[in-house]
Parts: C-alpha cells; structure tokens; sequence
C-alpha cells in the first residue's frame, strides 16, 4: 500500500508534526508524497489518533497463534488453555468468535479483536441536542472553543449534560466521522483552518516608522500599569489594511475591553484627533494612560497629553510583547478584518459592532466573565 507507515513511524510522524513540521518535510522524512501525508493528517483532522490499547486480560496475538498451533495440532480448548494459563471457555470463546476450529486464523483475529476494541464512545455533542446548538450558536459568534467551553462552566455549574471541553469542539470540529457539528463551523474560527497546527510561536514585528521626540518610555510607566490593578490603563495600536487603510485599536488592560477607531488616515494629525473623540465618550477615570509602539503616528503625542491629560508610554523597538493585550487583540480582529483587506468601507458604526461582539467573548483570563462584564465593574466603581 502506497501510504502504509509502520506503527513507529506513525508514531514519529505524530511527534513531528507537532513539532511544527510541514508536509513536505514529513513526505521527505518517509519517502512519500506531499499528498499522501497531507491526506492521512486531514483525516484526523490534524489531531493525532489515539492509539487503542490491549489490557493485560486480553488475548495477545501470540496468544492467538499459540492457540492455531494447538488447532491445527488437534488438541482440545482445555488443553490449549493450560498452555496458556486461561479458561478453557476462553479458549473455546475465542475459536467461535473467529471461524470456528477449520477457519481460526491468529491475525485476522486478532485484527477483529482490535476493530472490536475500539467501540467509541458517543460523541457528547451528538447526544446532548441542546448543548450542540448553545456550541453551535456561539461558533457563529466567532467564539473560540475555549471561550465556549470556559462560559458554558461558568453559565451552567449544576448541568454537566451541557458542560463540554474545548478539546471536545476541536475535534468535532475537525474529524468529521464524530457526526457531531458541521465543517462549515470551522470557517469561524480565528484562523479558519481545516486541521488542528502546533503552535509557531510569537511573531514580532518592527515599526519602522522612525524617531519621535520627548518620548516617555515604558520603563518609567507607573508599577500599577503592570499589575492591572487599577483600571483605565489602556494599549493602543493600528491594524493596517490594503492601499494604507487603517483602524485605530485600543484596549484596556484591567478588562481586556476594546474600542475601534475609524481612521481617515495613517498621519499623526488625524490619528490623535480621532483618539481625542474617543477619550470623551468614557468617565476621565478610566483614561489614565496609554501605551503604544514607536510609530510616527504618533508624532503629536505631547499635544494629545496636553489636551486629554493622559500621558502615552512608548515600548522598545520591534518589542511587541509590551503590549501584549493589544497584539492578541489584534489577532482576533483578523477574524473580521483579514490582512490585505480594504478597510476603508467600515464606519465607525460598522466598528462598533465589531468591538461590542469581541467584548462579548468570555474570556480565559478574566474566568470567563466577558470583557463587557469587567469594564461594567469599573464604570460603576467610578459613579
């Protein structure tokens, strides 16, 4: 068979991919075709199968040719079963189950004893109708299954009927033979994929955008930015699309709450003047200071301190991790506005819709309450 890997290499192949490597390394590795390994990873959904295992009370195949060798020697099921320490109903089990005494062969049984073994459980997405639409509802929502998983915990405690892992809607999700949600589901998803990829790793990325003057660096940002302690500390940045479109995204550190900014352009003048009308639709408390990296646009950044009151930090170069809110943020903005897309088209009402759906998402790191929920803490702790 042109696919056939030996169990070992199934196992190292496994090992490999979620080390990160591609297809065509892994058809090299093998001597096989690019497409032939994509085909058995796409099966599986990208997941690695889980291999059945034979408890100690079950036949092995040298059991089983043990006992072909006493067929074929004439002797009786009680004899076979000293030799091998077993009941001589076992034995006798064992041979019916498989063709009877003319027809027993140790492979193939113990092939069919593995295919019998395997008896998956019933997916609990396909037995549980009303916990497959609440998943199904909040996968249009562009949730991502842990988000899911982590509210449905949250929003259900006493029901474990509708209770799911997150691992669970992965692979609904992507192995198909479960029966349990549509592939179409998957196209919701943050990266629209197809199958289950190890993580790569984080990606920075330089501004480029040359120097600014009087700039206030992040070293001497206040210890309770750090801490998230205090609410109103907020991260900001640009998404850039085709022709030098561009949003403005901001977010709150405490809260992990996100406002969209429509933008008319990438220069440092409209930049600010756009931020200065967001800065008044919030209580002044909940503006205490802003982080960005070191692009130009935000050249006029001590007019902005000057007119808002709120002092903007600036990280190091090509150092993305410093706002780190922000950058995941902006991950989960692809979902809606992916890279190279004209963003002109979207209003300002188009970007609150946006944002008021992100902020909807429970979220892992605030125990599942939803971004909404947490900066509603805060207004009301300023009243």
């Amino acid at each position: 068979m042109a696919y056939y890997l030996t169990d070992d290499e199934v196992t190292e192949l496994w090992d490999r991919y979620s080390r990160g490597e591609t297809s065509n390394a892994l058809a090299r590795r093998f001597g096989k075709s690019s497409a032939s390994m994509s085909i058995r990873i796409q099966a599986s959904g990208g997941i690695r199968p889980t291999v059945p295992t034979r408890a100690a009370r079950h036949l092995t195949l040298d059991d089983r040719e043990e006992i072909s060798r006493g067929l074929a020697s004439g002797h009786s099921y009680r004899h076979i079963g000293r030799l091998l320490r077993r009941p001589p109903s076992t034995i006798a089990r064992e041979v019916a189950a498989n063709g009877g005494r003319a027809r027993y062969r140790a492979t193939r049984a113990d092939r069919a004893a593995a295919k019998r073994r395997r008896r998956p459980k019933p997916c609990k997405l396909v037995a549980e109708p009303k916990l497959r639409r609440l998943v199904e509802t909040k996968l249009e929502k562009k949730w991502s299954p842990e988000q899911i998983a982590g509210w449905l915990k949250r929003t259900y405690p006493d029901h474990a009927e509708l209770q799911v892992s997150h691992e669970t809607i992965y692979r609904s999700l992507f192995i198909q033979s479960r029966g349990a949600l549509k592939r179409e589901l998957a196209g919701h998803l943050r990266t629209r994929r197809q199958t289950r990829r190890p993580g790569n790793g984080n990606r920075g990325r330089g501004s480029g955008r040359g120097q600014i003057t009087n700039m206030v660096h992040i070293s001497e940002r206040p210890a309770e930015v750090a801490d998230r302690a205090i609410p109103g500390h907020w991260e900001g940045d640009l998404i850039l699309g085709k022709g030098m479109s561009v949003i403005g995204t901001l977010v709150e550190r405490t809260s992990r709450f996100l406002v969209l900014v429509h933008l008319d352009g990438i220069k440092s003048e409209q930049v600010v003047a756009a931020l200065r009308q967001q800065v008044v639709t919030l209580p002044a408390q909940l503006w205490r200071s802003l982080t960005w990296d070191q692009g130009k646009e935000m050249a006029l950044h001590a007019s902005f301190t000057v007119d808002t009151g709120i002092q903007i930090y600036f990280c190091d170069p090509k150092s993305p991790w410093q706002r780190g809110t922000n950058e995941n943020t902006n991950g989960l903005l692809r979902q809606y506005f992916p890279k190279r897309s004209d963003l002109k088209p979207y209003s300002q009402f188009d970007l609150d819709i946006v944002a008021a759906e992100l902020n909807g998402r429970p979220r892992k790191t605030l125990e599942f309450m939803t971004p909404s929920e947490k900066f509603a803490e805060a207004v009301a702790a300023t009243h």
